[in-house]
């Protein structure tokens, strides 16, 4: 499906963050969206939802991207 990882890095701060967003399928068929976030480097924490449809799952998802593009958070290269 979709995988989207975004960094926010900024040396003054030590601030060295990553934010990703899955949007994929579970065992039992579920559309899920899975965010993870934390220091660049470590596991981080996790958060997983469920939709009932890819195209809610692809939106919530987008809508969460967005979010944190307004918090200082930039495409990984």
């Amino acid at each position: 499906m979709s995988c989207y990882v975004l960094h926010r890095v900024d040396p003054d701060l030590n601030m060295a963050r990553f934010y990703r967003v899955e949007v994929l399928s579970d065992l039992f068929g579920e559309v899920v969206v899975e965010r993870r976030w934390g220091r660049i480097g470590g596991r981080g924490q996790c958060l997983v939802a469920s939709y009932p449809s890819t195209a809610l799952a692809e939106a919530a998802a987008s809508s969460l991207i967005h979010a944190k593009q307004g918090r200082g958070y930039r495409p990984a290269a």
